[in-house]
C-alpha cells in the first residue's frame, strides 16, 4: 500500500530554517510527481511546492526564493528546505502524491514559527 511518512518538523524562530523529510513506499518513486501542502488553522489547505519525476519545480509565490523541493530516488524520499521562516509559514506540512488517480496523503508534520 502507498505510504508516505513526513518528518522534520518543529518549532523555529522567524528568520529560521527547517528541513522536511517525506518518505514514501508502495510506489515507483522514480516515475512519482511529488508535491508538499501545508494547512494553517481555519485555512484551507494549499500547494507550497511542487516537483515532477523529471525534476521540474513549482512553488506558490508566498514561498519563492526562500523554500526549496527536491528528490532522492535512491532513498525514495521527497525534502522540503525551508528558510528564512516566516510566522505565516506556521502549518501543518502534508506530503502527497497521485498515484494510479488517488491521492495518497502523508500525517503531516507541524511547522511553528515564533516571532
Amino acid at each position: 500500500q502507498v505510504q508516505l511518512v513526513e518528518s522534520g518538523g518543529g518549532l523555529v524562530q522567524a528568520g529560521g530554517s527547517l528541513r522536511l523529510s517525506c518518505a514514501a513506499s508502495g510506489i515507483i518513486f522514480s516515475i512519482a510527481n511529488m508535491g508538499w501542502y501545508r494547512q494553517a488553522p481555519g485555512k484551507q489547505r494549499e500547494l507550497v511546492a511542487s516537483i515532477t519525476n523529471d525534476e521540474r519545480t513549482n512553488y506558490a509565490d508566498s514561498v519563492k526564493d526562500r523554500f526549496t523541493i527536491r528528490r532522492d530516488n535512491a532513498k525514495n524520499t521527497v525534502y522540503l528546505q525551508m528558510n528564512s521562516l516566516k510566522s505565516d509559514d506556521t502549518a501543518v506540512y502534508y506530503c502527497k502524491v497521485i498515484w494510479f488517480g488517488s491521492a495518497f496523503w502523508g500525517q503531516g508534520t507541524q511547522v511553528t514559527v515564533s516571532s
